[in-house]
């Protein structure tokens, strides 16, 4: 079968029309639609149903998209092997993570990792839908559950919990509360429960919320959830690996924390020896490490 005739089909496909396609191949639309036409001929089957709105795969265009999909990612993940080398690491790298630690823990430390690779590309994608690895949605995952998918390599990077949080300047204004029953006096900042949020995080907001709160303010991620915080507009639920970036923070209800929350690093089995996402996967480790160093720092000047 031929290959060119199979990456026009497959643009096609993926553009859901001829001339979307031709501006991607830098074809004309009539020379895309002639090599379409050749193929259907040489596999004697319609792939397109034809309507005004644009073109959909046949049952058998399916099956042949399909193929061609596989192909395609087959040939992107060779491509990515042969442009790396030893020394040079460059790019794009497309990381999916959950918009909290994406925001709040992660960007905030890619400076480091453009400072040794400053030719990397990476493509930031911060979404609670867990993306599909193997499909390449994304090439690296950073997600607070163990991925369920197959053939990934994952590992697991830490903990975290959910805890309170307020600013001195808050907490002087309005009070501490000591009791529980003593929240109600007070601004809860979270997530909603129906929001998508880990299921440790939304155990703890259920049962806060049981105080009978007097006010709330209620936002989508962690990253609305600090802006409340910082600019002293009541106690927020937050996860803990903040306390590294923002250590004047002050803990509330210091006995008062949610179940833990494991972070898994995962990337394709195939993209094991990928440079690029070796050198993620290094530099996370090394972060890991260093927060870890801090947080032990921290428990021990705690106690003394």
């Amino acid at each position: 079968m031929d290959w060119d005739k199979l990456r026009i089909f497959h643009a096609v496909a993926d553009a859901g029309s001829l001339t979307h396609a031709g501006d991607t191949l830098h074809l004309s639309q009539s020379a895309v639609s002639r090599q379409v036409r050749a193929l259907e001929e040489a596999l004697g089957t319609t792939l397109f149903h034809r309507h005004a709105r644009g073109l959909i795969l046949t049952e058998q265009g399916e099956l042949l998209f399909d193929a061609t999909s596989s192909m395609v990612r087959k040939l992107d993940s060779a491509s990515a092997r042969i442009r790396d080398s030893e020394e040079h690491v460059f790019g794009e790298l497309k990381v999916t993570t959950a918009t909290g630690f994406g925001t709040l823990w992660l960007a905030p430390r890619l400076s480091k990792l453009y400072q040794k690779y400053p030719d990397l590309k990476i493509d930031l994608m911060l979404e609670e839908r867990v993306l599909d690895l193997p499909m390449r949605e994304a090439d690296v995952a950073i997600r607070m559950k163990e991925p369920s998918q197959s053939d990934l390599i994952r590992r697991r990077l830490l903990n975290i919990r959910m805890r309170l949080y307020a600013t001195q300047d808050y907490l002087d204004n309005a009070g501490t509360p000591v009791e529980l029953s003593d929240l109600s006096k007070h601004r809860l900042i979270c997530q909603k429960t129906d929001q998508p949020q880990v299921t440790a995080g939304l155990l703890l907001v259920q049962k806060l919320l049981s105080q009978n709160v007097m006010s709330t303010l209620t936002v989508n991620n962690y990253f609305g959830v600090l802006q409340g915080v910082l600019n002293h507009v009541g106690i927020g639920v937050l996860p803990d690996y903040l306390t590294a970036d923002f250590p004047d923070l002050v803990r509330v209800y210091p006995d008062l924390d949610s179940d833990e929350v494991p972070v898994f690093l995962a990337y394709p089995e195939e993209l094991r020896q990928t440079r690029r996402v070796a050198a993620f996967r290094d530099f996370i480790l090394e972060e890991i490490q260093a927060y870890r160093r801090h947080q032990s720092e921290t428990r021990l000047g705690d106690r003394d």
